[in-house]
């Protein structure tokens, strides 16, 4: 089962309303967003960081950028950074650009949502692929990601 079916099935399985995309391979937030027809705020940027030795995902708008010491600060960090790509493929089993908003059960990772999602009606997302997109009501995203709820973004 690929990633996206295991998305949708997990939407379905919620009892969510959504909508698929497929369009041209995407790498950035901005191509993201063009391509599934919806403004850059809306999209929700999926990061995986390293902390002191433990995966963590972190989902922001894609309008916005990681605010790495308020991260740092939460969790009482000595060492912070971003997941390798080589990183990112082990513990996600995706490539950059991929990876959707979700932790446990999609992803085995913790996953933490900038309040910046929470400001906005809809959420838009690549899922699990560079071609394959989601869009999604918020508060139905919410519901079934079931997120800590956290605020480290900060203007690009």
């Amino acid at each position: 089962m690929t990633s996206l079916e295991k998305i949708i099935q997990f939407l379905r399985a919620g009892g969510v309303s959504f909508r698929t995309v497929q369009h041209e391979a995407t790498t950035t937030s901005e191509a993201s967003a063009k391509a599934r027809g919806e403004d850059i705020s809306v999209g929700g940027k999926a990061i995986v960081m390293k902390i002191d030795g433990d995966y963590k995902l972190f989902v922001l708008s894609a309008a916005l950028r990681i605010d790495s010491q308020k991260i740092k600060n939460h969790f009482g960090a000595k060492k912070l950074r971003f997941a390798s790509a080589e990183e990112l493929s082990a513990v996600t089993g995706l490539v950059p650009g991929s990876v959707p908003p979700f932790g446990k059960p999609i992803l085995d990772i913790d996953l933490y949502v900038d309040s910046s999602i929470v400001r906005n009606e809809i959420i838009a997302f690549n899922a699990g692929s560079l071609t394959d997109s989601i869009v999604m009501s918020t508060e139905d995203y919410l519901l079934v990601a079931r997120p800590t709820l956290l605020e480290f973004s900060q203007a690009s």
